[in-house]
């Protein structure tokens, strides 16, 4: 089942790229007591993410935060140390934190699982964006399997 505004997130250990290497990390101590935004994509380097999802995010990274956004996470299907590469290639510094969920525990929690396999991909992370508040999900734009629009930084800043 498929997470719905207004429930609370799922309490599970996801990764954080840091300058020394992967760092585990509850979720819940991500999301509690603070206002963020979340947005998951398929995979790190591949073409909407890279081209349009992430840059979008680092564009509008201050507008989002001057909204009361106290962080902005992106999520990814892969490990540690892709997103940190990830990172570095596309110049994210400390705008948005990167998240893997290489296990998927978030992303099975929430449901928001995109099955990919048959075109060499696995399943993955679904594309999407959340706003958190205190653990709680207050908006969720979930995008069609290809598709990218709801889930975009313009439409977040919108939905602030």
């Amino acid at each position: 089942m498929t997470i719905a505004e207004g429930a609370t997130l799922p309490d599970v250990v996801l990764h954080r790229a840091t300058a020394d290497g992967p760092e585990a990390v509850q979720s819940k101590d991500l999301f509690s007591g603070r206002k963020v935004v979340l947005f998951a994509v398929p995979g790190a380097f591949t073409p909407t993410c890279s081209i349009k999802h992430l840059p979008g995010f680092i564009n509008k990274a201050e507008e989002i935060k001057a909204k009361g956004v106290d962080e902005i996470f992106c999520l990814a299907s892969n490990d540690a140390f892709v997103m940190q590469a990830w990172a570095k290639s596309e110049n994210v510094g400390d705008a948005i934190t990167m998240l893997a969920d290489g296990d998927l525990n978030f992303t099975n929690g929430t449901g928001l699982k995109l099955d990919l396999r048959g075109k060499g991909l696995g399943e993955r992370a679904n594309r999407y964006a959340m706003v958190i508040d205190d653990n709680k999900v207050t908006h969720l734009a979930v995008e069609e399997p290809g598709a990218f629009d709801v889930s975009s930084a313009e439409s977040v800043l919108a939905s602030l």
